[in-house]
């Protein structure tokens, strides 16, 4: 049997979409294969809004954000479409904090990002809507902003497949096994050979490392997003009002208003229940719902207002909640990464990546500051070789 591809891409949300793009500007044979139709709503790549910032922290998520940017420019080009919006962004909360901002502001400075520190009298000067006391303060990085979530992802899948990829929907793979160093794999009657797989399951990756006799400790949850129909609408207009993160446990985050809805978007991160990807429901989570809207009558009552539109999704979480974007151990050809519930804002650049691993068998990237440190990422690091590994998803 003949090899038909260079590269397959098993899932097609934003980290596949963008391994499929960066595999087709590299000019390999590329397939990409998505159980559901593209676009979809049952993972985690779907709604109008993601957040994207430099403020991360760590150093390397700092870096990484820097080439984050980049790669979403050259995206912008190959596909003369804006998918990222700068609006800036506000990292804010309690001075004793579960998340201090220290951590934040340091990886910051490490890696010559230029930022401010704000109090809370200048927060409540810049956007009154802030209802806080002088024991609140925050961050200010004015290159926070948008990445417009559906829009990016199908201009990913639409420039991979002006390139040559060959992308399909509605293809349920059946059998996947590694043949003399290659990839078989079979989805009905149909069955396609390549050199490299790139694996981008999000939630449903245990489901392709079984078939390769493996297994990494991640949890599946259900989230949910809330947009309401602010009393205080004008005071959230894009260009007016900021991304933000409420950086304490529970961990909160919102946008301007972005989008079809005309209402703004807060929600909880990291809220949700664990449940099976191909049994959950799609119903409202009243418990994140009722933590929302209780932050929202004490730190942002102009946000609140009827509830225009709710949507779930999926977060893969690992333990640490740290990327996995790495080659399997004793199986170089097969790459694979799971995107924590934070990797969308990187999708373009993980997708640059995990070409780079699959075809030069190392990453290039720098990070504008050094190179880049990709240990963190590594699917063999020991919190994924424990079996009950102590779950730190607060980020």
């Amino acid at each position: 049997m003949t090899r038909d591809y260079d590269v397959i891409v098993l899932g097609l949300g934003a980290l596949g979409s963008g391994a499929a793009y960066w595999l087709a500007k590299r000019g390999a044979r590329v397939l990409g294969l998505e159980q559901f139709e593209f676009g979809h709503a049952r993972g985690s790549s779907h709604d109008w809004s993601r957040i994207i910032r430099l403020s991360y922290f760590s150093p390397a998520y700092v870096q990484l954000a820097k080439e984050a940017y980049a790669a979403w420019s050259s995206l912008e080009r190959d596909a003369q479409e804006q998918v990222v919006f700068k609006t800036g962004g506000l990292d804010i909360g309690p001075r004793a904090s579960a998340i201090p901002l220290a951590g934040y502001a340091g990886s910051m400075r490490a890696c010559d990002v230029p930022f401010e520190e704000l109090d809370a009298r200048e927060i409540r000067k810049r956007w009154p809507v802030w209802k806080i006391g002088d024991e609140i303060h925050g961050l200010f990085q004015a290159d926070g902003g948008i990445v417009a979530a559906d829009r990016a992802t199908a201009a990913l899948r639409r420039v991979a497949t002006a390139l040559g990829a060959t992308l399909r929907e509605d293809v349920a793979v059946s059998a996947l096994r590694s043949v003399n160093g290659e990839i078989d794999i079979a989805a009905g009657s149909e069955r396609w050979r390549a050199g490299k797989l790139v694996i981008a399951a999000g939630a449903w990756t245990d489901r392709a490392l079984a078939h390769f006799g493996l297994r990494i400790p991640f949890e599946v949850t259900k989230e949910q997003v809330m947009y309401f129909r602010a009393r205080e609408l004008s005071s959230f207009a894009f260009g007016r009002f900021p991304i933000w993160i409420w950086m304490d446990d529970p961990a909160f985050y919102g946008f301007p208003v972005f989008g079809e809805t005309g209402a703004v978007k807060v929600t909880q991160d990291a809220g949700g229940k664990a449940v099976d990807p191909d049994t959950r429901g799609f119903e409202e989570d009243p418990e994140i719902s009722a933590r929302v809207s209780g932050f929202m009558e004490r730190y942002l009552p102009g946000a609140l207002g009827p509830v225009a539109r709710l949507k779930t999704c999926l977060y893969a979480l690992t333990p640490d909640r740290d990327f996995i974007i790495d080659a399997l151990p004793g199986l170089p050809n097969i790459t694979v990464t799971v995107g924590g519930g934070h990797g969308f804002k990187f999708a373009s650049v993980i997708g640059r990546m995990l070409c780079e691993l699959a075809l030069d068998g190392r990453v290039s990237l720098d990070g504008g500051s050094g190179r880049l440190d990709l240990s963190i990422f590594k699917i063999d690091r020991p919190v994924l070789q424990m079996t009950e590994p102590r779950k730190t998803y607060m980020l």
